[in-house]
């Protein structure tokens, strides 16, 4: 799993029609101190995630094995909508908290 932020919608009116009826989010990964990492990624979205928001997700084939992407043509699934993080002790990030 790894940490991303959302920071966006893609839209696509001719897809797959395997795909149809999912909603694709585009994530900027992050690092643990929160920081930018590395290229965007674009996402279906699993849980429900809203941009701004902070979120785990799978890449590769681990991308297809949840309800949503079971079968589905995708490398990349939003699983989780992150609350809290901390490392060695320190709160790093908390959803809602001012930056």
């Amino acid at each position: 799993m790894l940490l991303a932020q959302v920071v966006g919608t893609v839209v696509s009116s001719q897809k797959e029609p395997s795909m149809d009826g999912l909603r694709f989010m585009l994530l900027q990964p992050v690092d643990l101190e929160g920081q930018p990492t590395g290229a965007h990624v674009v996402a279906v979205d699993a849980v429900g995630a809203g941009t701004g928001e902070v979120v785990l997700y799978a890449a590769g084939s681990s991308a297809r094995q949840t309800a949503v992407t079971d079968k589905r043509p995708c490398d990349a699934v939003i699983m989780a909508i992150v609350d809290q993080w901390e490392t060695h002790g320190e709160v790093k990030y908390r959803k809602g908290a001012q930056p």
